[in-house]
């Protein structure tokens, strides 16, 4: 289903993210997960695209299984980092043979083994070329759907970690927009004070198409730092921090902290009026699905 067509209802959406698989016994734990949270009826998942492409025949194939084994609507991860224009289009190809109808695309992370890598060589350098590739293939008339790829882009609520001049960053996510992109699903915050100032800051820009939220339960203390360099230095608020304290090292309570602050986030996003919520799982589900409970959803 197009993201035009599943952004159109009135209600917001609620979707999921998963990371391919590594192994044959990872993909098979990870397609339980996906059929565990098939019953919540999201309204699209999403499936990441490793640095430099890393995981492209796994992001590809885990894509293909969940647009022919479920009702779930797919939605690929395609980067700009270490592709040829060549590479892109026979990936945007593959994806139009099998009906995948959306794509969000990104400038991605240059690959974990190469330091100091040139991108000079990459076809397409910030993801607002990519969002005008994309564009021109849906205008290409290749995609079984007329209108071609929904196009999604990422924003960063607090900041890009890349661009400290926020009036500039603001520019940038503009630009993708401009370029054709019809949402924008945003990295993970922890305070919904950053999100709706993102928001309002759009609208002053012009930028005027739906803001999907992304939300990360915390499960762990040992991953609460990794969070932070996923999200390019996403702050934890004072109160969060406090509850995390008194939980220590019982594994239990800090999910239960995590999943609690979580939900609270979700509920004054949709007393907001967000668009959707966009939960990044860690392929897992526990945290998810009791979030959907508190949330009255199930």
């Amino acid at each position: 289903m197009h993201i035009k067509d599943i952004l159109n209802s009135n209600d917001p959406t609620f979707s999921f993210e998963f990371f391919p698989p590594k192994s044959a016994e990872a993909a098979d734990k990870l397609y339980n997960v996906i059929r565990d949270l098939e019953s919540y009826k999201p309204s699209f998942v999403s499936v990441t695209y490793g640095a430099g492409g890393s995981t492209r025949e796994l992001t590809h194939d885990l894509v293909v299984k969940i647009k022919e084994t479920t009702e779930i609507p797919p939605i690929p991860h395609l980067t700009c980092v270490a592709h040829s224009e060549d590479e892109i289009n026979i990936t945007l190809e593959r994806y139009a043979s099998v009906g995948i109808s959306n794509i969000l695309t990104l400038r991605g992370d240059p690959p974990s083994s190469a330091s100091n890598y040139d991108r000079s060589g990459d076809a397409f350098y910030h993801a607002a070329d990519l969002v005008r590739h994309v564009k021109k293939f849906n205008h290409s008339g290749s995609h079984p759907d007329k209108r071609g790829f929904g196009i999604g882009v990422a924003a960063f609520p607090e900041g890009h970690p890349d661009t400290p001049n926020r009036l500039l960053e603001m520019d940038y996510l503009k630009s993708k927009v401009d370029e054709g992109a019809d949402y924008i699903c945003t990295q993970l915050f922890f305070d919904n004070h950053d999100f709706f100032d993102f928001r309002d800051r759009c609208s002053l820009a012009g930028i005027n198409i739906p803001i999907i939220a992304g939300i990360m339960p915390i499960t762990s203390t040992s991953g609460i730092k990794r969070m932070a360099e996923l999200a390019a230095g996403t702050h934890f608020p004072a109160k969060l921090l406090r509850s995390l304290n008194r939980a220590g090292d019982k594994r239990e309570s800090v999910k239960r902290v995590g999943i609690q602050h979580a939900a609270e986030q979700c509920a004054g996003l949709l007393d907001g009026g967000v668009d959707g919520i966009h939960f990044y799982t860690l392929n897992q589900s526990r945290a998810t699905r009791e979030v959907y409970a508190s949330l009255g959803l199930t």
